[in-house]
């Protein structure tokens, strides 16, 4: 059948019925043993009717990025199973407050300097917290460490998901197995993938070895007398910015394209230079060992040694096989308005997944903007609603939202909770939400990468309010658990800058620099 799509019509073109949403699941799968995949497992089992709910997790503990593992444990050895390192560096203080970080009905226990000037969590405090979230759920064999999920591909409408695994423990040493879940919830890759800046000559400082990622800092050992610059101006840059400070060659650049997010505070230090941003990067010819550097003012930074780009991440969990639906799908990729071709199917959901063989990834570089396509509430799969995600998103309070989300998640897979009827209706949220951050753009001069699909913050709180309003109808009794995500707390966040200040004077008065403990 042949049709005209528009901006407009895209979306109501889409699956016109829809005979149901997919079945109650028997059998749900958390991939993800950090902080948000944590709790969605304690909210399935608390707040669902399943009868069975388990959590895999690819490395040896639980934490996501706050389970630091050493990296010299594997040093001398032949490794027995892939390393997937955390961002995080051993002796890293977080930058969110006690309170932010704590899951509904299980506060976060003040850090032991509060009173002194320093109330925010260390690697090592939080690590220990989430430790104690997942005990229960270890000792009763929910949670499989050592299990990598390879590949999770959709089956046909109403059969689940099939799961391709690696067993790595001792015993297993990267076996493969198979398995079938009826819903899988999605709780990681969004450290993954760092982001590159579009420079001229980076890749090739990175192929030399001469270009990082914020994702592999480690501290600034190694690093005394280098000239180096740091790319952004987020937490993450700031911090490496100011531990730079204390051993490289002075004056550190740090190379920005506008005013830092009011979220991300840091402290002025006349040894760090703030720069325009870097249009191209130049290998020195002869030397083999340094470059320079061309600013967007004429400036050249010569004789650098490197470059360091505090420059974020984006979700891409292309692990995920989805059935190619050519509505959706079209070639290249799911650009702009999901580029759907011109015919478009008028059949149900059920009926048009009869004849879907193909799998393709879920999410693919082509996307614009960089998000995970065709999710309602940046939660469900809108085609197939048994597949859920928690971090398709970046969120200021990133414990509190998930808690919320993986509620809201547990909820309408017990059926307790009613998604619209049709993937054109799911889809609403989508399109909805593209266009007020592509008008947000245009009416915004140099808009910060903070002002973009995936990222909250902007919203933060009509979303998790919402959300919110939705869970303590169906369970009124988690109203006085939940935080109330309304104007006192955002407030509270909004005036959390000040409190990170103080944090950071305080610990540059005792000898430490960039949010990095003095135990580190």
């Amino acid at each position: 059948m042949g049709s005209t799509t528009t901006k407009d019509n895209i979306y109501s073109n889409i699956h016109q019925e829809d005979p149901s949403i997919t079945p109650i699941p028997k059998r749900v799968l958390v991939i993800g043993g950090g902080p948000s995949g944590l709790v969605a497992l304690r909210n399935l089992v608390e707040q669902g009717r399943f009868e069975t709910i388990q959590l895999v997790e690819r490395r040896d503990d639980i934490g996501g990025v706050w389970y630091y593992e050493d990296p010299s444990k594997f040093e001398g050895e032949t490794p027995k199973k892939p390393y997937w390192p955390s961002p995080a560096y051993k002796g890293l203080i977080g930058n969110v407050l006690p309170r932010h970080v704590s899951f509904s009905g299980a506060p976060f226990p003040l850090p032991p300097n509060t009173d002194e000037g320093q109330p925010y969590p260390t690697l090592t405090e939080t690590h220990a917290y989430l430790k104690g979230l997942a005990a229960p759920y270890v000792a009763s064999g929910r949670i499989r460490v050592n299990t990598e999920v390879v590949r999770v591909e959709e089956r046909a409408w109403g059969e689940g998901w099939t799961v391709f695994l690696k067993d790595w423990s001792d015993e297993g040493r990267g076996r493969e197995t198979t398995e079938v879940w009826d819903a899988v919830v999605i709780c990681v890759n969004w450290y993954d993938h760092p982001v590159w800046p579009d420079i001229e000559g980076l890749g090739a400082l990175r192929n030399k070895g001469l270009a990082s990622h914020a994702k592999w800092w480690r501290g600034p050992k190694g690093r005394k007398g280098k000239r180096c610059v740091v790319v952004g101006n987020a937490n993450s840059a700031n911090d490496i910015a100011a531990q730079l400070a204390s051993v490289a060659e002075v004056p550190v650049y740090q190379s920005i394209r506008r005013r830092a997010f009011p979220g991300c505070p840091y402290l002025p230090d006349d040894r760090i230079q703030m720069v325009k941003p870097v249009v191209k990067f130049a290998m020195k010819h002869g030397d083999g060992g340094t470059f320079d550097a061309y600013l967007e003012d004429g400036t050249v930074l010569t004789d650098l040694d490197e470059v360091i780009c505090g420059t974020g991440y984006h979700p891409f969990p292309d692990f995920i096989k989805v059935l190619e639906r050519p509505q959706l799908h079209s070639t290249p990729g799911y650009d702009g308005y999901l580029g759907l071709k011109e015919e478009v199917y008028s059949t149900s959901d059920r009926q048009s997944q009869d004849i879907l063989t193909k799998h393709v990834p879920i999410v693919k570089d082509s996307v614009h903007p960089r998000r995970i396509p065709h999710l309602h509430r940046l939660m469900f799969y809108a085609p197939n609603p048994s597949l859920a995600f928690t971090g398709a998103y970046f969120s200021l309070t990133p414990f509190i939202t998930a808690d919320v989300v993986s509620l809201y998640i547990s909820l309408v897979f017990a059926h307790r909770i009613s998604l619209p009827s049709s993937t054109a209706k799911r889809l609403e949220y989508e399109r909805a939400r593209l266009e007020l951050v592509e008008t947000l753009r245009q009416e915004t001069q140099n808009p910060s990468s903070f002002l973009s699909f995936s990222v909250l913050a902007m919203g933060e709180e009509g979303y998790i309010q919402e959300l919110r309003g939705e869970v303590v109808k169906v369970c009124p009794e988690l109203d006085s658990k939940l935080l109330v995500w309304g104007p006192e707390l955002t407030k509270e966040i909004d005036g959390s800058a000040a409190v990170k200040i103080r944090a950071l004077e305080w610990l540059k008065a005792r000898g430490g620099a960039g949010n990095l403990s003095l135990k580190g």
